[in-house]
């Protein structure tokens, strides 16, 4: 599991990422950024995002950054 972060000032509300994300855990907001767009959003209360990295590898604008958990070792 993991999260993603929208740059909220550097997205330009394209919803190329709205369309890429497979869970459509993301939408577009309908608060106005400072450069005068609607960003695009993360609503995902239930953790459902994978870090499929879809969203951010469409964003023409690299406003999206993935993360993932790191998954613990298990030793032998």
């Amino acid at each position: 599991m993991g999260k993603i972060v929208i740059n909220e000032n550097g997205c330009k509300g394209c919803a190329l990422c709205v369309n890429a994300c497979p869970f459509s855990l993301i939408r577009i907001s309908d608060r106005i950024n400072s450069q005068g767009y609607y960003p695009a959003e993360l609503v995902d209360p239930e953790k459902r995002c994978t870090s499929c990295t879809l969203c951010a590898i469409t964003c023409p604008d690299v406003a999206i950054e993935v993360y993932r958990e790191k998954k613990a070792r298990v030793e032998k």
